[in-house]
């Protein structure tokens, strides 16, 4: 491993050669004198505080020859006016921080850099997510800058036992990634296994951020469309699951927080259900379980009533097609679903000023017309409109598409083979979830299987927090 020379221009030449200055340009090297001695200055334009560095070069363009100590140790302990500065003679290192942002200086006779850390990242302010809306509480919410989102974890969490390790993976692109758990509540097996993970991917860089990450330390079997991670751009949210002893993970570039283990409940779980009373908590709760169940089961068990009108009672005879059936129901239906994606790709893809008018234009053209030209029943209609609104009571897009696909499954079962297909496709979702396991080999479905009844009534209704019933007053009891 090559070492810094004592010499400037030797280490000049190289670095030079290393980096490709002249290729890149911006990447700047500033060649100044610092106390008398020929010195240089890399850094990469965009990342740097300039009035922080221009205080930095004053005062080092002020030092005189007598003041200069003999090695870089000494020069960074007694004469560099910042606080965040390293030395080292490590080529590969002062190369991975000065394309991280950071600051390197050589010095003529001095046998190692000086690393500053001035950086200034390109940010958006922390406000509240697009996509995580928050009914009440703290309105800030992760960025791109994966300093400022462990500060805002920090502020919630002001104990020494809250660890943030800091790794990398890619070989092009060094992403930054960051380990934040609770060092005496995390399972210590499963965090050296993400560790071991982690440190062990070889791919090229993380051009996708987290999901790139997600593809590298788990496998997933492609047929089980359940997700295994839960993502959150909400600090509240991730603070909250570190103090449950889970591991949050961190991706620089990327403003949100993946969460694991993750399990089916962990998906129905909102941290809005903590900042109301415990018994609106559960209901909020509550209901998100129940309409997630009628996302899947409304459609198929509409279409098994079409096919067995016997089996209805009689009151409820109106919830059948009243009118006639052109196209048959299961065409109608997955017609629907592939639209309804359509829709949501054309939202995401519509300028904001465009969103609001379009939308009403769809709902109206394309709704109203699509029933009265013959296209599609008016109640296959009104089931997939309350499938596709109810869709978005959690926010998981993964698990969202899980249902979605597994209802599509059952559907397609039930019509080909009756009340037999309609057995089958749920009891092929049920095994999906059944014989699935998250990241750390527990049972997607706990604590329902294995059954833990306490666990399992604190996943469904949300209790009093640990601590905030009063202690007894031994002077009432005595009274």
């Amino acid at each position: 491993m090559r070492e810094v020379s004592s010499s400037l221009k030797e280490n000049k030449a190289y670095f030079d050669g290393s980096l490709q200055i002249n290729q890149s340009f911006d990447l700047i090297n500033r060649p100044l004198q610092i106390g008398g001695r020929d010195a240089v200055l890399y850094f990469i334009n965009g990342f740097c505080k300039e009035d922080l560095m221009q205080k930095i070069l004053q005062y080092f363009l002020s030092l005189k020859a007598e003041e200069m100590p003999q090695d870089a140790e000494n020069m960074i302990r007694t004469l560099v006016p910042h606080v965040e500065v390293s030395v080292s003679g490590d080529w590969d290192f002062l190369t991975h921080n000065l394309l991280s942002g950071l600051v390197v200086i050589f010095i003529d006779g001095y046998t190692e850099g000086i690393i500053l850390d001035a950086r200034d990242y390109p940010a958006r302010s922390v406000d509240e997510p697009d996509k995580d809306k928050v009914l009440r509480g703290s309105k800030d919410g992760f960025v791109e800058t994966v300093l400022q989102n462990t500060a805002l974890i920090r502020r919630r969490i002001r104990s020494t036992d809250l660890h943030l390790e800091i790794l990398n993976a890619g070989k092009s692109s060094e992403t930054d990634i960051v380990l934040c758990y609770m060092n005496s509540r995390v399972d210590h097996d499963f965090l050296e296994e993400i560790r071991k993970r982690i440190t062990n991917i070889q791919v090229d860089a993380l051009t996708l951020n987290q999901e790139s990450l997600a593809e590298c330390i788990y496998h997933r079997r492609w047929y089980n469309p359940f997700p295994k991670f839960k993502f959150t751009e909400r600090p509240d949210t991730a603070s909250a699951q570190i103090l449950e002893g889970d591991i949050v993970i961190l991706v620089d570039n990327s403003p949100s927080a993946m969460i694991l283990p993750t399990s089916i409940f962990d998906m129905l779980e909102e941290a809005d259900d903590y900042y109301f009373p415990p018994i609106t908590g559960s209901y909020l709760r509550i209901t998100r379980f129940l309409i997630a169940l009628m996302t899947y089961f409304l459609t198929p068990t509409f279409l098994l009533f079409t096919m067995y009108p016997q089996w209805l009672p009689a009151g409820f005879s109106f919830i059948l097609v009243q009118d006639t059936v052109n196209i048959p129901l299961l065409a109608q239906f997955l017609l629907l679903e592939l639209a309804i994606d359509g829709l949501k790709l054309a939202a995401i893809n519509t300028p904001n000023m465009l969103s609001t008018p379009l939308s009403v234009m769809a709902a109206l053209v394309l709704g109203e017309f699509s029933v009265n030209s013959g296209w599609v029943n008016a109640e296959v209609m009104l089931y997939m409109a309350f499938v596709a609104i109810a869709n978005y009571t959690q926010n998981s897009y993964e698990f969202g598409y899980a249902m979605k696909f597994m209802r599509i499954i059952t559907l397609i079962t039930t019509s080909f083979l009756g009340i037999w297909g309609y057995i089958g496709g749920i009891t092929f979702t049920f095994c999906c979830l059944l014989f699935n396991k998250t990241i750390a080999g527990r049972s997607y479905l706990y604590p329902l299987i294995p059954f833990d009844g306490n666990m399992l009534w604190k996943r469904l209704i949300r209790r009093r927090l640990p601590g905030s019933y009063p202690p007894p007053d031994p002077d009432i009891k005595n009274h």
